[in-house]
């Protein structure tokens, strides 16, 4: 509407009868007042009652899960499931050096409209020994059942090894060894013809904390190369109720992004109950939205000594996850099979 000093004026009303504008100026800001307050009371209430609003992108493309019956079972999942009532589009499963490609779970898996996403570890065989070919047997069998299953498979190999926990890892075995296996075993794979894998390279999260006390280190010398990787994952855990999305991924996001653009997927996470988990699920799914992420995977399980207590109980934290999921994903539940640059 004009606003110039003729908006007071007699104007007519189709009759050739000159009348006075039916509402004057301070009537109108009366009413504009009245609907920025109501505005106010209404956003207010909302944050009262923790109600969010959707977010029309639906950016967040990846809701995944590890169950500890994974992969020998698909009971877990299922459960979990039916309490954020959605599937998973990803589950997560960890395959220990020669053991075979769990095909039944991965069939589960695409049944109930999910991508298997398997985290293999080398555990404390020597690395250069199998950038030197004496596992090629077992990887071109293992290939060859990929490649068989045939839907999209994720695969990731000695995840974490920025960290010092793994004896794969940081202070345990070079860089240069674990880039040289990394290549020779995506070599294989495609060798073998399985174009239906998706490399995941990940890493744990760092920040000037825990590259202090923890003994992680910038993953930059770990890095196999473009040609070899597809995803990146990131694995970071809020432990305090202090810890936000930015302190604890912001970081990590940032090193990873001036190595390379590949998509990036928070590949586990979880919030231990003191920490708040309804309230850092919503941060996860907000800071997936900000940082133009793929999505994440929680990790439901608690640390063997129980030190750490990521499993989610509470009818509380299922009822935000699904709250969170709705408002934050794209439907269907179910998302087109991972890109490969092969």
């Amino acid at each position: 509407m004009p606003t110039s000093s003729r908006s007071s004026e007699p104007v007519s009303d189709g009759n050739n009868r000159r009348v006075r504008p039916r509402l004057t100026a301070s009537i109108c800001l009366a009413i504009c007042a009245v609907a920025v307050l109501a505005v106010a009371i209404f956003v207010a209430l909302a944050t009262q009652s923790g109600r969010r609003q959707p977010d029309p992108s639906g950016t967040v493309r990846y809701l995944g899960v590890y169950e500890p019956d994974a992969p020998s079972s698909y009971a877990g999942t299922a459960k979990f499931a039916q309490a954020i009532g959605r599937q998973p589009n990803l589950v997560l499963y960890y395959s220990a050096w020669l053991e075979p490609f769990q095909a039944s779970f991965a069939t589960s898996a695409t049944e109930h409209g999910a991508t298997t996403l398997v985290q293999i570890d080398t555990e404390k065989v020597p690395l250069a020994s199998i950038a030197s070919g004496q596992y090629d047997s077992y990887l071109k069998s293992y290939a060859s059942a990929v490649k068989a299953f045939g839907a999209p498979v994720i695969l990731s190999f000695d995840h974490e090894m920025n960290g010092n926990w793994y004896p794969w890892g940081f202070q345990h075995s070079s860089p240069s060894d674990f880039v040289a296996a990394w290549r020779h075993v995506v070599n294989i794979f495609r060798e073998q013809g399985a174009r239906n894998v998706t490399w995941m390279w990940t890493v744990n999260v760092f920040n000037s904390y825990n590259l202090e006390t923890h003994h992680i280190a910038t993953p930059g010398p770990w890095w196999p190369g473009s040609s070899f990787v597809n995803w990146v994952g990131l694995d970071g855990y809020y432990v305090t109720s202090s810890t936000e999305f930015d302190s604890l991924f912001g970081q990590a996001i940032a090193d990873v992004r001036a190595i390379t653009s590949d998509p990036i997927l928070i590949a586990e996470t979880g919030a231990t109950q003191s920490a708040g988990q309804s309230a850092k699920i919503t941060q996860i799914f907000q800071g997936v939205n900000t940082y133009n992420l793929l999505g994440f995977v929680l990790f439901d399980k608690d640390s063997p000594n129980k030190s750490y207590t990521w499993r989610i109980t509470s009818p509380v934290v299922f009822a935000t996850l699904r709250r969170d999921a709705r408002m934050d994903m794209a439907p269907p539940a179910r998302t087109d099979p991972p890109g490969q640059h092969q």
